[in-house]
């Protein structure tokens, strides 16, 4: 999917102006393929306004508590596969470069499955997916659809030939002991 990310902030007297308009590139991994994830904005804290439109540091795809992220999630169809030479140790070395923190939610017996500290707010824009929840239950969704998925554990399935495009944001929050 081609994302164009225009960003407005403030400028030395106050107004209003565009600080950015520039395309963001996809991360895609091995271990995922077809998949595609956009990140758009985030912070890894809370800030005041208004800002000058820079962009606040964020350094993993799952924000801390606090911290925010805004993006665009491509599940890939079902008959996307590993080619037959695929690299398993490597793939896992490129998820961590990629997409830092990924690897330390995902369940290596579950391959998808996943908790974050995060409440996920899921909107599918396009396609169809199925969101999987601990005890095997599933539910579709479908363009319109919005999932709230507050810190469960939990996976996506793409059961269709088509890519499903979702936009998210995920909040950061503590999670009690």
């Amino acid at each position: 999917m081609d994302v164009r990310r225009i960003v407005t902030g403030n400028d030395a007297s106050g107004a209003a102006v565009v600080v950015a308009d520039q395309r963001v590139a996809p991360v895609t991994v091995g271990l995922m393929p077809g998949a595609e994830f956009h990140t758009v904005w985030g912070a890894d804290a809370a800030f005041s306004l208004p800002t000058d439109g820079c962009e606040p540091e964020h350094k993993t795809w799952f924000p801390p508590p606090d911290g925010f992220r805004f993006g665009l999630f491509t599940l890939a169809p079902a008959s996307a596969q590993w080619p037959p030479d695929f690299d398993f140790a490597g793939a896992l070395v490129e998820l961590d470069e990629r997409l830092p923190g990924m690897i330390d939610v995902l369940e290596p017996d579950e391959p998808g499955m996943h908790t974050s500290d995060t409440v996920d707010y899921c909107f599918v824009l396009s396609g169809q997916a199925q969101l999987e929840l601990d005890n095997g239950a599933r539910v579709d969704v479908g363009p319109g659809d919005c999932v709230v998925q507050n810190g469960t554990r939990h996976r996506w399935h793409n059961p269709t030939e088509e890519p499903c495009v979702m936009a998210v944001a995920l909040i950061g929050r503590a999670r009690r002991a």
